[in-house]
């Protein structure tokens, strides 16, 4: 290989390394000051407020039923 191809691949490549941190750096800083200026909103389901529109203090159970058609068991006659 002539030696104008080596310095021109081993130029490239530590150039696009170097673009490569600094957009991982820049992408990194981008989402945490996202994450610091945005307000955090806390989902509450219709169910936390009571009759006066306020959360209610007490736990709230939540049940999560599954129902499996399985069509395929077999009959014990």
């Amino acid at each position: 290989m002539s030696e104008t191809l080596v310095v021109t691949l081993t130029l490239t490549t530590i150039m696009s390394m170097l673009a490569l941190l600094v957009g991982g750096m820049i992408g990194w800083m981008a989402r945490q000051h996202s994450y610091e200026t945005t307000p955090q909103i806390v989902y509450t389901h219709p169910e936390m407020f009571d009759a006066n529109g306020q959360l209610v203090p007490d736990e709230i159970l939540a049940l999560r039923i599954e129902t499996h058609d399985n069509t395929d068991e077999e009959d014990d006659d």
